[in-house]
């Protein structure tokens, strides 16, 4: 018997229990809560998430159940560490690949040196403006709802702790990064914002989160994996 059916057998749902997703592309982190909850019943259980995930990151996503949900803002404000790769050269209007790129920019003249050297603004406690197209809610409706009606909104800045943002890669036009950073940091709006400290454009085009807190991807289960489990063991006790 592995390690995770092992897991599996002891969850205790009710009482609550902290799940650690790997969020499959294009899922959003609520359509992980649901597939999660519609496994459980007929329990009537909380169930919910710590830390939005984008539609096109991967990676990282705590779920709580039962009594544990109660415990999701503690979850939540837990530091985050993040890998990625950003494409230099253009931009899009969500600043990730969910739209089509909007402005190109020449990279001719930009060196590895000066890529190395635009970080150093972003670590530290920075300000930035979430994404038009971002979950972020103003008067009760999401801005990437209000963004997909071309609606325009007032952003609100805000303020955030990057501790660790380093290149790990550079094949231009791809960049790949490694950030560790305070809950709350979008880093699509880091990757626009460092594009706009070269003097030119950047977009985000893959992100995992790889931690948060003292918990790690490399621990996390597939969805998968868990719902085929829950299911199993649901026909199992109904035979029974």
């Amino acid at each position: 018997m592995d390690n995770k059916t092992q897991q599996f057998r002891e969850f205790d749902f009710a009482a609550g229990e902290l799940l650690l997703i790997n969020k499959p592309f294009k899922w959003t982190s609520f359509d992980v809560v649901g597939k999660i909850r519609n496994s459980l019943k007929p329990l009537k259980l909380k169930v919910g998430h710590a830390g939005t995930l984008d539609p096109l990151a991967t990676g990282l996503l705590i779920v709580c159940t039962g009594k544990l949900t109660k415990q999701i803002d503690s979850f939540q404000a837990e530091e985050k560490e993040y890998t990625g790769t950003m494409i230099l050269g253009a931009t899009t209007p969500s600043f990730d690949m969910e739209t089509e790129i909007d402005h190109q920019f020449s990279i001719a003249d930009i060196t590895e040196d000066a890529i190395y050297n635009a970080t150093m603004p972003f670590k530290g406690d920075i300000e930035q403006y979430p994404p038009a197209h971002s979950a972020v809610k103003v008067n009760g409706e999401r801005l990437y709802v209000k963004a997909r009606l071309g609606e325009e909104v007032e952003l609100r800045k805000r303020f955030v702790t990057v501790s660790q943002f380093e290149i790990t890669r550079i094949a231009l036009p791809e960049i790949d990064f490694r950030i560790v950073c305070s809950k709350g940091t979008y880093i699509r709006s880091l990757v626009s914002d460092f594009g706009k400290q070269l003097n030119n454009g950047a977009y985000l085009a893959k992100l995992t989160r790889t931690r948060s807190g003292n918990f790690l991807l490399a621990n996390a289960y597939e969805v998968a994996d868990l719902v085929q489990y829950l299911r199993e063991k649901r026909e199992a006790s109904q035979a029974g």
